[in-house]
Order: structure tokens, then C-alpha cells, then sequence
């Protein structure tokens, strides 16, 4: 092409604005998302999502739209949204369709656009699932009118240092022309240069089962936490030894939730099981780690000797500093500890308050000086692992349990008076 390429990102959530923002300080680009209130949001400088500084928002030339209108006639389309998975485990391909459809009627067959797709999933899904879509609702052909690409996401919420333009970026193409497209375009926007995957599938292959091996080695970390609970060991004790040796892979247990590692691995067992085949080590890990926040609120049952009382959860996020609460898994706790009867309070930070109560039925609350039988510490945000000794003693009632889950507070001393548990 003799001039720049405009490009339509399409989705701005953890993934789409970063990478939007990145890419518009080398050509024109259009972000698109549903969301008014998010395009507003962004127009005003507050990316809810904290991935972007409301100073490099502000600076950059990137155009936002909530209109479909703005987006025909581009030369590349990216495609951020998310992939998420259903009631039953099974991916939940409706995101992807519906950008796919809406794509088709932007497509003007001239500019033979390049359509990438960034959102996880398994090998098959971009050239078998979303191309022959947009050639149904488009009577578009592919090769002829349009053409595939594929580059895997990459980001890791809260991450400042292996952001979109420092990371190595993976791409893939249909043929040789789009495949060195999108070298180029990608490229240009990374100091951590590109790869070029052998093909789609592979590129597809190549980021589901990233996330996989890390459900797997914290699915290991959990159950051998709970194996040495039984014994009275920590494993953040055990984990400080072992670190000692030079090649201990240095994964931690904890709850793993987000939309991510706790939902990409069932696209993988999606794929196994549509080839006859039982991914055991896949599904094990999914389980184990499914189940950690109930096996916690029932430990620390029984550690009350049954006794429900008042019960506060610190962190309600899926991970630390981060402001996302897509499939969290402390609301398994507070669920849990609902069933046994606790009177369960949850504080957050950061969460967003009304999202909170939309999505978990929880408001939560500020930490006012009441004292909880029960403070269960489930994410590690900074304002918890800065707070006070003073301030933490207050939080816990006379007899209370103090269970840190992150090893937070492993290095502190406090009283008997206070019980203490931890993974």
C-alpha cells in the first residue's frame, strides 16, 4: 500500500486499548467498542482498566467511536474481544461471531482487508469458525475479498513492564503477503520484535496452551499446599527453600480466576474431546484449582471449630491491583462461607463498587475499625500488603483467625491472641 494502513481495533478492554493506543503513534487507527460509556470513559481520559495513563491517553491520536459507521472501508481489522466460556465449561464463541458479522459489513472488497484476531482460542477457530462467518454475512470469499492474520494476545493486567510495545509479538497469516503485513505492522510498534508462526493454527496452538501450563503448575502448587496443610506445614515456607535451587520453576498457589488462565484451558479440552481424546492433566488442573476457594472457606471452618460468626474477605478482584472482577475466585470463598453460615463482609479498593453488586451481589465495604472472628486475605493489592500492624490487629476480634493466603504478612509478629493460618 502506498500510504499507511488504517486500522480498526475492535474491542477496548485489557486487551484492545493498549494495543490501540500503541499502535496509533505509527498510522491512523480507529478504536470501536459497544460500550457508549466506555467510548465516553475513554474520551474523558479514565480508562477504567488502569492500562492506560490518563496522560499517554490524552496524547495519543487514536480515535475513538461506539458508531459501526466509522469503521467500513479499513485496511486491517483487529479483533479483541473476549472469549469467554459458558455454564457448562464450553467455549462461548458469540463475542468473536458477532465482531466477525459485524466486520463483513465493513469490508470494502477494494482495500482486500487483513482481519487479525488476537482473542484466545483453540486451533481452528479464526480460518474454520470466523472466516467462513464473515463470508456468509458478507457474500464475501476469502483470498479474493478479504484475508486472515492471527496474533495472540499477550497481556498480563497490572503488568507495567511486559507491555503490548515491549513484548515479543507472535503473528500469522494465511499466505506470505499477510504474514510479513502484519511483521510490519507489529513490528513497528514493538521493541520486542516479532515471530513468525508456521501457520494460524499454530500461532492459536501456541497462546492456549501458554496459559494452560500456568493453570497447570498453580493447580500443582495448590494441592501440595494442601497436602502439606495436613502436616501443619506452609507452603510459602517450603516454596522459600526451594527457591534456593536454580532451576525451581517459581509458581505459588492462590486462586485463579480472571478471564484468562481460568477459562482458556477449556478451549484446549474443547478440542481434545471433539477428537475423542480425555486431556486428564488439562481438566485435573481445572479442578483442583476450581475448587480452591471452597477448600479454603472449609478449612478455615473447621480451624473455628464450626463456629460461623462474622467473616470479612479482603479482595474481591481476580488478581492483584487490578481492577477486574471477571470470574473471581474469592466470591468462591464468600460464597462458601455463605453456606456455613458466616455474616460475610468483602472489601476491595479497587473494584468497582457497582459492578460488585451487579455481578456478586456484594457491596463492598470500607475497612471502619470493626473487628471479624474471620479476615480472610485473598488478594495481595498493595494497600493490603502496605497496612499497619495496628490497623490488621484492629481487624481481627479477640480469638479472630487471620488467614493470609498470599504470605502478605508472614514476616510480621503479632500476639496470641490473634490465630494465624496461611496456605
Amino acid at each position: 500500500m502506498s500510504e499507511p494502513p488504517t486500522i480498526v481495533v475492535v474491542g477496548l478492554g485489557y486487551v484492545g486499548l493498549p494495543l490501540a493506543v500503541a499502535l496509533a503513534e505509527h498510522g491512523r487507527v480507529i478504536g470501536y467498542d459497544l460500550d457508549h460509556q466506555r467510548i465516553d470513559e475513554l474520551r474523558q481520559g479514565r480508562d477504567r482498566t488502569r492500562e492506560v495513563a490518563r496522560e499517554r491517553l490524552a496524547a495519543s491520536s487514536l480515535t475513538l467511536t461506539a458508531d459501526p459507521g466509522d469503521c467500513a472501508g479499513a485496511d486491517v481489522y483487529i479483533v479483541t474481544v473476549p472469549t469467554p466460556i459458558d455454564s457448562a465449561n464450553e467455549p462461548d464463541l458469540a463475542p468473536l461471531i458477532a465482531a466477525s458479522r459485524a466486520i463483513a459489513a465493513w469490508i470494502d472488497p477494494a482495500r482486500r482487508p487483513t482481519i487479525v484476531f488476537e482473542s484466545t482460542v483453540y486451533p481452528g477457530v479464526t480460518e474454520d469458525v470466523c472466516g467462513p462467518e464473515i463470508e456468509r454475512s458478507g457474500g464475501w470469499i476469502r483470498g479474493r475479498d478479504f484475508r486472515l492474520g492471527y496474533s495472540p494476545e499477550r497481556i498480563n493486567p497490572g503488568d507495567h513492564a511486559h507491555r503490548v510495545e515491549a513484548i515479543v509479538k507472535v503473528v500469522a497469516g494465511e499466505d506470505e503477503e499477510v504474514l510479513e503485513q502484519l511483521a510490519s505492522l507489529y513490528g513497528a510498534m514493538t521493541s520486542g520484535g516479532v515471530y513468525r508462526a508456521a501457520s494460524i493454527k499454530t500461532a492459536e496452538a501456541a497462546k492456549v496452551i501458554e496459559n494452560a501450563q500456568r493453570d497447570i503448575n498453580i493447580a500443582f502448587m495448590n494441592e501440595v499446599s494442601q497436602i502439606f496443610g495436613r502436616i501443619g506445614i506452609s507452603i510459602w515456607d517450603v516454596l522459600a527453600v526451594a527457591r534456593t535451587k536454580w532451576n525451581f520453576l517459581p509458581f505459588e498457589p492462590g486462586l485463579v480466576g480472571g478471564h484468562c488462565i481460568g477459562v482458556d484451558p477449556y478451549y484446549l479440552s474443547h478440542l481434545a474431546q471433539k477428537l475423542d481424546m480425555h486431556p486428564q492433566v488439562v481438566l485435573a488442573g481445572r479442578a483442583t484449582n476450581d475448587a480452591m476457594g471452597a477448600w479454603i472457606a472449609d478449612q478455615l471452618h473447621e480451624r473455628r471449630g464450626r463456629r460461623p460468626g462474622r467473616a470479612l474477605v479482603m479482595g474481591l478482584t481476580f488478581k492483584e491491583n487490578v481492577p477486574d472482577l471477571r470470574n473471581s475466585r474469592s466470591a468462591d470463598i464468600v460464597r462458601r462461607l455463605d453456606e456455613l453460615g458466616y455474616e460475610v463482609g468483602v472489601t476491595d479498593p479497587i473494584a468497582d463498587v457497582g459492578e460488585a453488586a451487579r455481578d456478586y451481589g456484594r457491596t463492598p465495604i470500607a475497612l471502619d475499625g470493626d473487628a471479624y472472628d474471620l479476615v480472610v486475605a485473598a488478594v495481595a493489592h498493595d494497600e493490603y500488603r502496605l497496612i499497619d500492624d495496628d490497623r490488621l490487629r484492629q481487624l481481627v476480634a479477640e480469638g479472630g483467625t487471620l488467614a493470609d493466603l498470599k504470605g502478605m504478612w508472614r514476616n510480621r509478629h503479632f500476639d496470641s491472641a490473634i490465630d494465624r493460618w496461611a496456605l
